[in-house]
């Protein structure tokens, strides 16, 4: 009777530690995969953080765009981003921007649930479906991310701009972004922008020139500075109304002190 009961115990108890073991292979799966985890959100955290002080040495879309140009590596490494700072640049670009691009930027913080609505309800009747981006949102795209449309990058993308939002004040925030976005064929930032088509620093620009460097931003290789389609003329114009209507510097100061 014994000798039968033995090897039932044996089977039993090594099934048991087969149990034991594999469930100790994911507990320690899942410990490595949080730990990873843990790790990017925080490199992430310190990276934006860092950016609040530092400018960057360059940006996600302008590897992307050389490396379609099919240029080496080493001349990726070797590209900056042209920077100016905040005093160095024209008040009226930030206001442009702001109007053209997002203008309840001082109101959200990241993301504008009217817009959003506007355009989801544009798409219920019939319409095509929009764009509803902040100026945050389209930074953290430019910054960090990658071109297309796909559920991981909106999430990502959702996720540097609540970063950027929490860590960086609004001044800030559109800083970086004038000086990374791209305004033509090769040509980021607004230092390059103004150098390029208007043979002045940005500190330079005039309200219609701002309206000019704005007004092509929906799609800088389509929309031409240089050469303005009548398309981008009726842009530019409706830009500068929008920034008398608004006060121009006026709303920027305003804006901005209100975020104090």
């Amino acid at each position: 009777m014994r000798s039968h009961l033995m090897p039932i115990k044996r089977n039993k108890k090594r099934a048991t530690q087969r149990k034991i073991k594999k469930r100790s292979f994911f507990q320690r799966f899942f410990i490595r995969l949080m730990t990873i985890f843990s790790g990017l959100v925080t490199l992430s955290i310190l990276l934006v953080l860092g950016l609040r002080w530092i400018p960057p040495p360059t940006t996600a879309f302008l590897i992307q765009d050389l490396y379609q140009q099919g240029k080496s590596a080493e001349s990726i490494h070797s590209v900056k981003v042209e920077w100016s700072d905040w005093a160095d640049i024209s008040p009226h670009i930030f206001v442009a921007v702001i109007v053209s691009e997002d203008q309840r930027f001082f109101q959200h913080h990241g993301f504008d649930v009217d817009e959003i609505q506007k355009a989801w309800a544009e798409y219920q009747g019939g319409k095509r479906l929009r764009g509803a981006s902040t100026i945050t949102q389209q930074l953290a795209k430019n910054l960090f991310l990658w071109s297309g449309r796909s559920v991981v990058r909106k999430g990502l993308e959702a996720y540097f701009t609540i970063i950027i939002e929490l860590l960086w004040p609004k001044n800030r925030i559109l800083e970086i972004y004038v000086n990374i976005i791209q305004y033509g064929q090769g040509v980021y930032g607004v230092t390059a922008a103004s150098e390029h088509f208007f043979h002045k620093p940005p500190s330079q620009v005039t309200p219609r020139e701002a309206a000019l460097l704005a007004a092509v931003l929906p799609n800088p290789l389509r929309f031409r500075i240089d050469k303005p389609s009548p398309y981008v003329k009726q842009r530019q114009e409706w830009i500068i109304r929008q920034m008398n209507v608004g006060g121009g510097i006026k709303l920027l100061e305003r804006g901005l002190s209100e975020k104090r």
